[in-house]
């Protein structure tokens, strides 16, 4: 169940004090940890552009805006490793150097991406995120959260990591765990086990709170800075600066690279989105999200940010913290705000430890390996493609596990469909309807073969359907004249499969064998109207149902339930 609530203006008071009574508090408590975690973050990524960090935080703050304002979803929109390292590189492929210079072809490359993202939520392009399954986007969400935890290594032992992925990063570590600074190492492993200590005694306060208040007073009470321990460090920020005079030159060179970031911002985003859905049992509109980073970029570019996606990491520390609703990113805006403006002295002796194992704790609660676990129950097929995603986003990094995660979820669509189920039905004497000759009590119908394909015959599939049901004749065991084709499971068809439908037909012709076409749903029953089959097979050859097929051909007398397809 969807549990975000409609935050628009309402005189519903009875609304309001739902929320307040419901969400206010895990909103607040996820908003403020969130500000937290995203202050080392954005210096970060901020570095990875080349641009002031000050860019960086306003990207964070106006896009959380923005994207809560537009979207129903409780992603964290804000700047990525994925979108910070091609902004990057497309501001210096076209020569921007000054500092300005690079901040407001940073901002009209945000804006560019949001035009691009809401055009896209205008072409209903969102449906790209059906592709991919729910065992897959729980492997995605399990790739996330081994990466993300490795990525805390250096934040919990002070020891620098050079390897990528997750395996060769944890030999790394192993091999140099006699480099790791003693303070930072205790400090980091004591405030993860009071974070994983409090989901299981105390799983509704607000963990993340609780660690950077011990974090920080840790840190004031044991001179942590002193022994060596990295902490956040002072940060300035004021107002976005927006010039007066804009210099467009760049802007036509821009849009290639914004498209391309778009599509980025969109793969990522979309797939965090689904992922902490599935992961929450909620619903999430595709094109919704996409409108959402529409205004996000351009809400960020408007502030002399740039551009953002889904933050995988901000968004796993508002489940962990309880956030409920899309008013913890506007919080968590706010917030942020608050820290670096009124906050940031006691926010500066914050251990990076301590933001280590917030993620770190983060990054566990976002493992769910009992769905897969129920997934193979299932079906073992989809729970090797959720493996294989959760492998391809630890050993190919974040974005190229989307792509991998897409590729399989089209290529087991494509093996399903591909080779669909089929039977050869008969009647039980004495009950309405067909079933599946397989069983024991099912009599095959005197002088006919029944034959159903379970599935839309379609370019991919159409040959093995005429192969298959010219295997079915030339093997099935009864006597029989008649070959008629049950549809009633086929909603729709395409020209190759018409084509397939009418060589078997003139294959089962040579061999003196009738063929009738009964059934289909609408779309199937359109597409025969118009098309050539009813001509190519005759109209007394075609029917709307079975039993208006059987009835015509003399077995008028015989009970049938076109709802039945046992």
């Amino acid at each position: 169940m969807n549990t975000d609530i409609d935050t628009k203006p309402t005189a519903d008071s009875n609304t309001v004090r739902r929320y307040v009574q419901s969400s206010l508090a895990g909103d607040l408590a996820a908003g403020f940890s969130v500000a937290a975690v995203s202050v080392p973050i954005v210096f970060a990524y901020a570095g990875l552009t080349g641009l002031p960090v000050q860019s960086g935080f306003y990207a964070a703050i106006f896009a959380a805006i923005g994207y809560a304002l537009f979207s129903s979803s409780r992603v964290i929109a804000g700047p990525d490793t994925a979108t910070s390292i091609m902004v990057g590189a497309t501001l210096t492929a076209i020569g921007t150097a000054g500092t300005g210079d690079r901040s407001l072809d940073a901002a009209i490359l945000a804006l560019l991406v949001g035009i691009a993202c809401f055009a896209a939520s205008l072409l209903r392009l969102g449906a790209i995120a059906n592709f991919l399954s729910k065992p897959i986007l729980v492997g995605y969400m399990i790739g996330i959260a081994a990466s993300l935890f490795v990525g805390q290594y250096h934040n919990l032992t002070a020891v620098k990591i050079v390897s990528d992925g997750v395996v060769r990063p944890t030999i790394e570590l192993l091999g140099k765990l006699n480099e790791a600074q003693l303070p930072t190492l205790l400090t980091g492993l004591a405030l993860f086990a009071v974070a994983r200590f409090m989901k299981w005694l105390t799983p509704k306060l607000p963990r993340a709170i609780v660690v950077l208040v011990l974090g920080i007073g840790a840190s004031w009470l044991f001179d942590l800075p002193h022994k060596g321990v990295a902490v956040v460090g002072d940060i300035q920020l004021s107002l976005p600066h927006i010039p007066t005079a804009l210099h467009l030159s760049n802007a036509p060179l821009l849009i290639l690279d914004a498209l391309g970031i778009a599509v980025v911002s969109f793969a990522n985003g979309i797939v965090t989105a689904r992922s902490f859905a599935t992961r929450l049992n909620e619903n999430v509109d595709p094109n919704q999200v996409l409108r959402g980073f529409g205004a996000a970029n351009i809400a960020a570019g408007f502030a002399m940010g740039y551009p953002v996606s889904g933050a995988d990491s901000r968004t796993a520390v508002v489940v962990s913290a309880g956030g409920r609703t899309r008013l913890t990113a506007i919080f968590a805006a706010l917030a942020l705000v608050l820290l670096t403006l009124v906050l940031h002295r006691p926010l500066a002796i914050l251990p990076m430890a301590a933001l280590g194992a917030i993620l770190a704790s983060a990054a566990v609660d976002l493992v769910d390996f009992e769905t897969l676990w129920r997934t193979r129950r299932v079906s073992p097929f989809e729970l090797l493609l959720g493996l294989f995603t959760a492998a391809g986003v630890v050993t190919f990094g974040v974005m190229n596990g989307i792509m991998i995660a897409v590729g399989a979820s089209i290529m087991h669509l494509l093996w399903y469909a591909s080779t669909p189920g089929e039977a050869l039905l008969g009647h039980i004497p004495g009950r309405p309807g067909l079933y599946d000759l397989a069983h024991s009590n099912v009599e095959p119908i005197s002088g006919i073969l029944i034959y159903r394909m379970e599935g839309s015959p379609l370019f991919f599939n159409a040959g093995w359907l005429r192969q298959r049901a010219l295997l079915a004749a030339a093997h099935y065991s009864h006597p029989f004249n008649l070959f008629l084709l049950d549809a009633r499971m086929m909603a729709t068809m395409d020209s190759t499969a018409q084509d397939e439908i009418i060589a078997l037909a003139d294959a089962l012709r040579e061999r003196n064998i009738r063929f009738v076409l009964a059934g289909g749903g609408k779309r199937f029953r359109e597409i025969v109207n118009r098309g050539g089959i009813v001509e190519a097979l005759g109209p007394e050859n075609v029917f709307e149902t079975v039993s208006a097929a059987l009835y015509a051909l003399g077995k008028g007398g015989m009970p049938l339930d076109e709802d039945s397809n046992d």
